[in-house]
């Protein structure tokens, strides 16, 4: 095993994206992740230690290797599930260039019989009921290979994983046994729930049993991402409070005349609102009603402006 005195440690992060989501991310304003400037932040503000040495680390290229899969429209939670998750890969991809790698399994559904939850009773004395049951396929068996591949060919001197996910035992008792390499175990579960996997705990080199919210809320993409002739934008579902958001949008597309100038305008510092940025002033109902009323005064303003030019021709 190396020492934590030797050079550097060469460090690569693999994160099991639907342990991250479910983990972490789910239901939060905080899904257009950087996942490469979250593991700096882990990394750099809680130095870990092996044999009572602080590692030293450096990250290798591609820094982050990101496993998912694309989701199944028949069980998308909503409309635009599908759509938002291809913008925050394309999203990543564009921003993160060659330091990001996505690797895609995918999700396969069936039917099923399985047993209903009747409480005292044994499962075969419960009611069988028909179901679907969706299974992720590929992704646990990629993390796995990637992580060993990659260690048993000496691309790097630690790996750091982000799971919880029982699955990945064999790998961690595989990289143990066969290579020096060490292993750090994220376990994606905020500060205040859930526990790290014993199975995954008794393998790994060191271990952070949770991720901050603060520490993803600083690590969050730009809202707008440019990839070569084209620009990526943070879904307005993804922010804060939609709900205030996509009727103010709308208006100003309407008075900008179109979507693209609405969005730079709502990205962009306003003068008339003492600097603040539109798009942030629609996470409070107190601010988006103040951002309302500037913007019917502005049409209000801008319409008797343009009818006066029409009149005077």
């Amino acid at each position: 095993m190396k020492s934590a005195k030797a050079d550097a440690l060469r460090t690569r992060v693999y994160i099991d994206g639907y342990n991250l989501y479910y983990g972490c991310l789910k239901e939060t304003a905080y899904k257009w992740l950087d996942v490469r400037r979250l593991s700096e932040e882990i990394l750099a503000n809680a130095p870990y230690k092996l044999d009572g040495e602080q590692i030293d680390y450096r990250f290798v290229t591609p820094t982050v290797k990101y496993f998912t899969s694309s989701i199944l429209k028949s069980f998308a939670s909503s409309d635009d599930s599908i759509s938002c998750q291809a913008q925050y890969h394309n999203a990543l991809i564009a921003h993160l260039g060659n330091e990001f790698e996505i690797i895609r399994g995918y999700f396969y559904a069936r039917p099923a019989r399985a047993y209903r939850w009747e409480e005292g009773k044994a499962a075969r004395d419960c009611e069988q009921l028909e179901i679907w049951k969706l299974e992720e396929k590929q992704s646990d068996v990629a993390l796995a290979l990637q992580t060993y591949s990659d260690a048993i060919r000496d691309e790097v001197d630690q790996i750091v994983v982000v799971t919880n996910d029982a699955d990945f035992e064999p790998a961690m008792q595989m990289i143990r046994r066969h290579t020096s390499t060490i292993i750090g175990l994220i376990v994606p579960v905020s500060s205040d729930s859930g526990t790290v996997n014993a199975k995954l705990e008794r393998h790994a080199h060191w271990i952070r049993r949770h991720i901050l919210d603060d520490e993803i809320a600083r690590s969050q993409l730009p809202p707008i991402v440019r990839r070569h002739h084209s620009v990526i934008h943070k879904p307005f579902s993804w922010y804060p409070r939609p709900d205030l958001l996509i009727p103010i949008f709308e208006e100003a597309k309407r008075v900008r005349g179109s979507a693209g100038a609405a969005r730079k305008w709502l990205n962009q510092p306003c003068a008339y609102l003492g600097g603040r940025i539109p798009i942030v002033m629609c996470e409070q109902d107190d601010t988006a009603g103040e951002l309302q009323s500037y913007m019917a005064r502005y049409a209000r303003e801008f319409g008797s402006r343009r009818e006066g030019r029409r009149i005077s021709r």
